[in-house]
């Protein structure tokens, strides 16, 4: 495609005013786990996810529930909250365990950035395993309203973590094709490393998973033996789902 919206990248929130995606169809990412998470519960058949900044806050809403209707799951440094029912593995978020009742949670990085988004006119989350459908609804999202279309990396603790360029560079090669001038730099160089590591197309999931691995995001799951959440955050297009926020609400349900 050579024409269309504007596409820009943004590696890190805080690389980014929140009043600047006013207007724009944002996805935000945290391929390792927030966002994956947030689409395996909802594939799960949860009612909706709400995303808290802080553990306090996430504690506060799950009461406001009637017992046995939230689900509060979350995690700090990689590792579950104690006291929590669930912490950020999407293998943990089963249709046994949520099906019909409201996830309440909270996470280090990837609700920090989608709080950090509420000005734009839509929000989506994307993952590998919603790739295809998380650039559909982006482009139909930014046609709809008018406006650019921000792809936000949540990273790691303030770094830019490669996980989320990889996905990043994937979703514009989705959406914007080739020799696309309407992208930022950002996303020419997303674009560039997705296009390094998986340009030939060619055994995708075999080349993906190694790459997640090696990543801070998939080190530091690793390192907690948490190699599983890694494998299934690489299964690309598991889900037709995609969630999306709505900041009136703060509030992410299937949109």
């Amino acid at each position: 495609m050579t024409d269309g919206p504007y596409l820009r990248v943004n590696f890190l929130p805080e690389l980014v005013a929140g009043d600047a995606l006013a207007g724009a169809a944002v996805a935000v990412i945290d391929v390792l786990r927030a966002t994956t998470t947030a689409i395996a519960a909802l594939a799960a058949g949860a009612r909706d996810v709400l995303p808290c900044l802080t553990i306090e806050d996430a504690r506060r809403r799950a009461a406001e529930f009637p017992v046995g209707e939230a689900i509060l799951g979350g995690e700090r440094g990689g590792t579950a909250i104690e006291g929590f029912d669930l912490g950020n593995s999407p293998l943990e978020y089963t249709p046994h365990v949520v099906a019909g009742k409201s996830v309440v949670l909270t996470t280090t990085n990837g609700t920090k950035a989608l709080l950090h988004c509420q000005a734009a006119a839509e929000i989506v989350l994307a993952g590998f395993v919603n790739l295809t459908a998380a650039a559909d609804r982006l482009l139909k999202a930014a046609n709809k309203h008018g406006g650019p279309i921000d792809v936000v990396c949540s990273g790691t603790d303030g770094a830019v973590t490669r996980e989320d360029v990889l996905l990043a560079g994937a979703l514009v090669d989705r959406i914007a094709g080739d020799d696309c001038p309407a992208i930022d730099d950002q996303a020419a160089l997303a674009r560039d490393a997705w296009r390094t590591v998986f340009g030939s197309g060619e055994d995708l999931p075999a080349r993906l998973l190694p790459a997640l691995v090696a990543s801070r995001g998939g080190r530091n799951l690793s390192a907690l033996g948490m190699q599983r959440d890694i494998e299934f955050a690489a299964r690309v297009d598991e889900f037709q789902l995609v969630p999306r926020f709505d900041a009136a609400s703060h509030s992410i349900s299937p949109a």
